[in-house]
């Protein structure tokens, strides 16, 4: 087995909403060599390579640990909505070999080319951003699991209205957030230009099952969706039942008026 045979490591993270492309380039253009790809930043040093995309999500090929978190200090400076709890997954790889394919978390490259590293970076880049999304999705829908059982239970959501407005808005930053960014998780821009890399990305984006977990979080904003309307309606048949409390209130005032007039 050659040097560049040899088994080495690969990690995926997502540390945040977004990344400032610009301010890192600019910052970064002076130590080290780097590449702006379609809004993405190649850094390539000695056979290592890490790639941060626009996004929030960084891919390092071949890099130390000690370096990986030097940058990933640097990159939540220049961050926006830094994630509480960052997702990561690792694999392993090797290069020069008779082809490039996934098999078990290890991850066989046919050559060094950094197009073609960026290529695979691309959908494991996709992939951490979904795993973001996924647990984002999931934790807003077990946080709120109790208010359908609740409703089926009690006929009713025990709850004041400045909390059902609160959880209200929360599932509107769940769902909002993950909609707006749902194009992220198609086939990158990136591979119109160059076509002769995308069966690189449809790789890793297979062996990732992006696909088939798009459609699984399409299901999860489904159930968001539904119980964002579930507490509208709610909010709606309070404000319309103090509504009619108000008015019964106002005509029996009324009544009571008159009545006391022509006993007077």
């Amino acid at each position: 087995m050659s040097e560049n045979q040899s088994i080495k490591k690969c990690a995926a993270y997502c540390l945040a909403q977004g990344f400032d492309i610009s301010a890192l380039a600019g910052l970064l253009s002076d130590a080290m060599l780097i590449r702006i790809i379609k809004g993405a930043l190649l850094i390539e040093n000695d056979h290592s390579w890490s790639i941060v995309f626009a996004y929030g999500a960084v891919v390092h090929w071949n890099v130390n640990s000690e370096q990986q978190a030097k940058l990933h200090q640097l990159l939540l400076d220049h961050a926006e909505n830094p994630l509480t709890s960052p997702e990561e997954d690792h694999f392993t790889f090797a290069l020069d070999c008779p082809g490039t394919r996934i098999i078990e978390d290890h991850i066989e490259i046919e050559s060094s080319d950094p197009i073609l590293i960026f290529a695979l970076s691309q959908g494991m880049a996709q992939s951490i951003k979904l795993a973001s999304f996924e647990t984002n999705a999931l934790t807003t829908i077990n946080n709120t699991r109790y208010i359908p059982k609740s409703l089926a239970e009690t006929g009713k959501i025990n709850l004041s209205r400045h909390k059902i407005a609160k959880i209200r808005g929360q599932l509107f930053l769940t769902k909002s957030d993950i909609i707006l960014n749902y194009d992220l998780l198609d086939t990158p821009d990136f591979f119109w230009e160059y076509p002769e890399y995308e069966a690189f990305y449809g790789i890793t984006a297979k062996y990732l099952e992006i696909a088939p977990r798009t459609g699984v979080l399409s299901k999860k904003l489904e159930t968001i969706h539904e119980l964002f309307e579930m507490l509208a309606d709610e909010q709606k048949h309070r404000h319309s039942t103090i509504l009619e409390w108000i008015i019964i209130w106002l005509i029996a005032f009324e009544i009571g008026m008159m009545i006391f007039d022509k006993i007077l």
